[in-house]
């Protein structure tokens, strides 16, 4: 019974949305060419050429060579691994999504277990910094931003350690444990451009499926506009949780809370991108979704604690 009515409620949303695109074609088409100009001027530069690295690092296996370059700092929070460290770095340095795509390649690869990948996919997928910085914070500077900053990755950061210390404490690792050696392929010019290439066209194929979802997302507006109309106080709260980007750039001033507060959960467009990160491994969407609100909620009581 309850699958049925979920595939009459998604007919009708289909029905629905396909209206509003044909009676509303100007501003649908508007929204979607903001989904793709977002996409093609803010996720491609930021996050492709991460992505390529990444790949190109995991690919010749020297991405815990590269991970270990942190343990100094991070093992003695973390106790794990250098490629769960690896994870974490990544996570915290590229943002969105690229914490979830990292912990699935390295479960899939059998670098991480499950357990640990759980825990790492619970904090380590952000809004990533060069984002955050060279994008928000210009839309709305804050008198301290050291504040903001602690609050968009020192509370993540926190959280995973607290989790790592109560319900993940089960995840073995001993501090000063030798890491388990892995063959490296043979490091030729030629294993080089093939892992460079294979990482050029897998990461391609990620971000144009990431673009979707974007301008997608960005589409759904549609229907808070029509419902609610333009003038309704829950407009501003709207935009961003369907495509965070896009959400935020339609505030004013006087909404600049409402940014902040959203941006640790990311929206519907980045909950899309994390499940086509994880879609094709047992990890779950709907235990990281549960931490994504945590952090939400950490979030909001900073802020009011602080009088941000």
């Amino acid at each position: 019974m309850g699958k049925k009515i979920t595939k009459y409620l998604l007919i009708l949303l289909f029905v629905y949305l396909s209206a509003l695109i044909l009676t509303q074609s100007r501003r649908s088409a508007d929204l979607a060419l903001e989904g793709l100009n977002l996409w093609f001027s803010r996720m491609i530069p930021a996050l492709l050429p991460f992505m390529i690295l990444s790949g190109i690092l995991m690919g010749l296996g020297l991405s815990d060579g590269f991970a270990a370059l942190f343990s100094p700092l991070l093992r003695p929070l973390f106790s794990l691994s250098d490629s769960c460290l690896y994870c974490i770095v990544i996570g915290f340095l590229c943002g969105f999504p690229m914490g979830a795509k990292v912990c699935a390649q390295s479960y899939e690869e059998h670098r991480i277990s499950r357990r640990e990948a759980t825990l790492l996919l619970s904090f380590c997928n952000n809004i990533g910094p060069v984002y955050f910085v060279g994008y928000v914070l210009r839309l709305f500077p804050v008198s301290h931003p050291g504040a903001a900053l602690f609050a968009m990755y020192g509370i993540p950061l926190l959280y995973g350690i607290c989790l790592r210390r109560t319900l993940f404490r089960d995840v073995a690792f001993a501090l000063g444990q030798k890491q388990k050696a892995r063959p490296l392929p043979s490091l030729s010019v030629s294993s080089l451009l093939q892992k460079m290439n294979d990482s050029i066209q897998t990461s391609l194929d990620a971000i144009t499926i990431l673009g979707g979802y974007m301008i997608f997302c960005n589409l759904l507006n549609l229907i808070p506009l029509h419902l609610l109309g333009e003038t309704s106080a829950l407009l501003p709260w709207c935009g961003p949780l369907l495509e965070i980007t896009s959400g935020i750039s339609r505030l004013d001033w006087a909404h600049r809370m409402t940014a902040f507060l959203l941006l640790p959960f990311g929206g519907l467009s980045c909950i899309a991108q994390t499940y086509s990160c994880i879609r094709n491994t047992d990890l779950s969407l709907y235990e990281y979704l549960f931490h994504k609100v945590v952090q939400t909620m950490l979030t909001a009581a900073f802020y009011a604690l602080c009088r941000f």
